[in-house]
């Protein structure tokens, strides 16, 4: 089944970017949409963004819509997130997700495999 690795977090001042990233392996990308999500201290997991199995349809969550964009390199087998003017209120665990269906999917059962995330932290 395919796993899937996070890389890209860190320690950023508000108002900085940064460019998550989501490595497959042991199977490939192109027939999986594909999703973002994010978890707080004490929050629920919540929706960030998707891109369908082509990559031709995205969906974002409002509080993230026009500074985040998600994007998809099936050669690479990777899919990217770069996440624009943060804010403190960004300061999460990243998550990416993986399911075979056409996508893009916004709610967190609709994704079967799941990375083990990558910390990002919004300093104000």
């Amino acid at each position: 089944q395919i796993q899937l690795v996070e890389s890209g977090g860190g320690l950023v001042q508000a108002g900085g970017s940064l460019r998550l990233s989501c490595t497959a392996s042991r199977d490939t990308i192109s027939s999986y949409a594909l999703g973002w999500f994010r978890q707080a201290p004490g929050k629920e997991r919540e929706f960030v963004a998707a891109i369908s199995h082509r990559g031709a349809s995205t969906a974002y969550a409002d509080s993230v819509r026009g500074r985040f964009t998600i994007s998809r390199d099936n050669a690479d087998n990777t899919v990217y997130l770069r996440v624009n003017s943060l804010r403190p209120e960004d300061t999460a665990v990243y998550y990416c997700a993986a399911d075979r269906n056409f996508g893009p999917a916004t709610v967190r059962y609709d994704y079967k495999y799941w990375g083990q995330g990558t910390q990002v932290t919004v300093s104000s």
